[in-house]
């Protein structure tokens, strides 16, 4: 996927946290520690720094949600993390975004923090982002 339809498809998934712009993708795509994971109807985005590695954001499309693309892009994502030797993964999430943290958690993750007013919400106010990890099973 390019930059580009990266953004699309991120601005029909998200207001908050708001959707990346395509300079954003750009900037993260060239970056060799980035990974992406998906297609057309969904994508995962990480990267990967000694031993550790960050979901920066998944997407998927509003009509193709709850058919298992999620746990699919999750799994993807930590399988590629783990080539590059990645032995667990954080990742950020809206405190009250309860699809995904069911998702995260129906995938191992466990909260080990929160940040509190990370997000900036349309109505000014702002939100708790929690912070999930999951250390991955040695092979």
């Amino acid at each position: 996927m390019t930059p580009s339809e990266l953004a699309a498809l991120h601005a029909r998934c998200f207001t908050v946290p708001r959707p990346w712009s395509a300079e954003e993708f750009e900037r993260l795509l060239s970056d060799t520690h980035t990974l992406l994971v998906g297609d057309a109807n969904g994508f995962a985005m990480g990267r990967v720094i000694a031993d550790e590695s960050e979901l920066l954001t998944i997407a998927v499309a509003p009509e193709r949600r709850r058919e298992g693309l999620g746990h699919r892009l999750v799994s993807d994502l930590e399988h590629a993390a783990q080539a590059r030797g990645a032995t667990a993964c954080f990742l950020e999430v809206d405190a009250e975004n309860a699809p995904a943290i069911a998702l995260y958690r129906a995938s191992g993750y466990r909260e080990t923090g929160r940040r509190r007013g990370y997000y900036r919400r349309s109505d000014g106010s702002f939100g708790d982002a929690l912070i999930l990890s999951r250390v991955f099973s040695a092979t």
